[in-house]
């Protein structure tokens, strides 16, 4: 062994397959598009109900579990670490 993680070591890509990475990817897209980041949490919530619908309707080879998931990057991907400042972006200080 090397000593380095593997990348399928949750075992996530592996057990549920190519369909489990383009919903995340839609996901993600429909995400950043719609301006759900800006959305206070209730309407997140909402938003997220609502196209977590419309993905197990779109993507019907996955299992309750993988859009389970899907659901839980999708709500860790609108809730980032690293807090967003936009009005400061590029913004000299003074």
């Amino acid at each position: 062994m090397s000593g380095q993680p593997s990348k399928e070591k949750s075992g996530t890509k592996a057990a549920h397959g190519p369909s489990f990475d383009q919903a995340r990817d839609e996901l993600f897209s429909h995400i950043l598009r719609c301006g759900v980041l800006d959305a206070d949490g209730v309407h997140q919530k909402e938003w997220m109900d609502d196209t977590m619908q419309y993905l197990g309707e779109r993507y019907t080879d996955l299992s309750p579990e993988a859009l389970t998931d899907v659901r839980v990057l999708g709500d860790r991907f609108c809730r980032p670490v690293v807090a967003r400042h936009p009005e400061t972006v590029g913004a000299p200080e003074s």
